[in-house]
């Protein structure tokens, strides 16, 4: 008979990650935490992803009634698995996991001790930065208010990713939030409406969850027109939310989360995207050097781009990020 209600939903969207998808299983059925609902989303893999999973949780027969495996009959991209996850989840609180992953054997537990002493909508902690052949500790701003948090996030500050943060599930039902179905860059930015309407949230000083990144090449490589449109879509709905759900009182944090979305493009040798920066939401360009939340090398490489002084675009590439980034700390 399946349980009514569970501490913690965990949802893993499956997607062609036959390579990875045995290490995020197994780590996620060795959680210390009791009453925790693993809902499966296979969203149309091509490979024989589910096929291993299926294995793999052979060895856990004592958690097979507390384990879901649902699959859409076409791909519909991450916002749409984990909306999936959501519909059917029954925990109090939501975890999302992807399933290149890995995690800490007593996160849930943690996360979800810490919010029920804290009376906690939202709980967020540190994370690693998994790479082939070596790791970093990614740590995490501590902020005592919903408000503040939500400010670090729009500021550049804090990391607004779906899977270091654990959110009691009546935040989703109650505001109607759902990802971005269709829209899949930047679908993390649900985050941030989600902080936009919590009351307690509470920071773990502590990392938990691997975040593999096998490719770490320039983000710019990856963009299509595709993603841009993505993009545009995303950050006009997060703050369309906030606007509506907050007035005008997070208008200048809105712009600084606007240059935050983009500096990405200004992380290449390529002046196309340097010219793609200046035209994306160029009404935030003027509010570079008032967020002091970022460090003053990041503003001026923005300032710079926007008197579209691009020659010192490219040098700082050239000699910051590619050379001292990639060669003196070894990440290729």
């Amino acid at each position: 008979m399946e349980k009514e209600e569970y501490k913690v939903s965990v949802i893993i969207p499956i997607y062609n990650v036959r390579n990875y998808i045995t290490r995020c299983v197994d780590s996620l059925m060795k959680q210390t935490l009791d009453s925790v609902e693993y809902i499966f989303v296979n969203d149309a893999t091509t490979d024989d992803s589910i096929d291993i999973l299926n294995n793999v949780l052979r060895n856990y027969p004592y958690k097979k009634e507390d384990i879901r495996i649902i699959s859409h009959e076409k791909n519909k991209g991450l916002p749409a698995a984990r909306n999936t996850g959501l519909y059917v989840a029954k925990g109090e609180y939501i975890f999302h996991c992807d399933s290149d992953d890995f995690v800490e054997s007593d996160m849930l537990e943690n996360m979800y001790n810490t919010a029920q002493e804290t009376d906690a909508d939202i709980v967020w902690s540190d994370w690693f930065l998994s790479f082939e052949s070596n790791e970093r500790y990614m740590r995490q701003p501590c902020y005592k208010t919903a408000e503040n948090a939500l400010k670090g996030l729009l500021s550049g500050v804090m990391k607004y990713n779906v899977w270091n943060k654990l959110v009691k599930r009546s935040l989703y039902d109650y505001n109607n939030i759902k990802f971005p179905s269709g829209h899949g860059m930047g679908e993390d930015m649900t985050m941030i409406r989600l902080f936009a309407c919590a009351k307690n949230v509470t920071y773990i000083p502590k990392a938990y969850y691997h975040y593999v990144k096998i490719n770490s090449g320039a983000m710019t490589n990856m963009w299509t027109q595709k993603h841009i449109d993505d993009l545009k879509y995303n950050v006009t709905a997060t703050e369309d939310y906030i606007k509506q759900k907050l007035g005008d009182i997070m208008n200048e944090y809105i712009a600084y989360f606007k240059q935050s979305v983009k500096v990405h493009f200004l992380i290449s040798n390529d002046t196309r995207m340097y010219r793609l920066w200046n035209s994306l939401f160029s009404e935030a360009n003027r509010y570079i050097m008032k967020n002091k939340s970022v460090c003053l090398r990041t503003r001026i490489l923005q300032w710079m781009a926007w008197k579209k002084q691009y020659w010192f675009v490219w040098l700082y590439y050239v000699l910051i990020q590619k050379m001292i980034v990639n060669f003196l700390l070894g990440y290729k």
